[in-house]
């Protein structure tokens, strides 16, 4: 179920100080951040960082609406082109995946807002979380900051089945280009 979208980064801009437009666009948005990452800094890429077939937890399975130990697709990305930009973490049953899809996933290196595009998928976008986090030892090193870290968590729904859980994170201080 969708958060409220405007409540969140209400509560999030008094525990962390405001947002961008820019910052409150990329959390909040229902489309493709991979689009709207174009439009900002030009096409952006993805590098896999890892990419695994395994059983889904009880608490993974929980959320996609699986059976526990059924297979999924995981994945860990960082998006972007001259820097990273977005941290990427997405879960996906295989049972709910054509063969084109999996095959375009299993290539690893193309945003799954393009692979869905590509297959001409409909879909919609359901935010569940906005959250603010510590950076973990990782995302320091991937981002090269100690910022804390703005997070979403979202589902993408396809036939009113969960089709990919997906959780974003970027840094504080990036996107803040309006305040310089």
């Amino acid at each position: 179920m969708d958060v409220n979208v405007l409540e969140e980064i209400e509560r999030i801009e008094r525990i962390i100080g405001r947002l961008s437009n820019t910052q409150k666009i990329l959390l909040s948005t229902d489309g493709s951040v991979t689009r709207i990452l174009d439009v900002l800094r030009g096409t952006v890429t993805i590098r896999t960082i890892k990419q695994e077939f395994i059983p889904s937890t009880p608490e993974i399975a929980d959320k996609l609406r699986i059976s526990p130990g059924e297979m999924v697709n995981h994945r860990v990305v960082v998006i972007g082109n001259n820097e990273p930009l977005i941290h990427a973490v997405s879960y996906i049953p295989l049972s709910r995946l054509d063969d084109g899809f999996r095959e375009d996933l299993i290539r690893a290196d193309i945003p799954i807002g393009r692979i869905l595009k590509k297959h001409s998928i409909e879909s919609r976008r359901e935010i569940e979380i906005l959250d603010i986090e510590s950076p973990s030892r990782e995302l320091r090193e991937i981002f090269k900051t100690d910022s804390p870290m703005l997070t979403r968590t979202y589902n993408i729904i396809h036939q009113d089945e969960v089709l990919i859980r997906i959780k974003e994170t970027f840094p504080f201080d990036w996107f803040r280009e309006e305040f310089r």
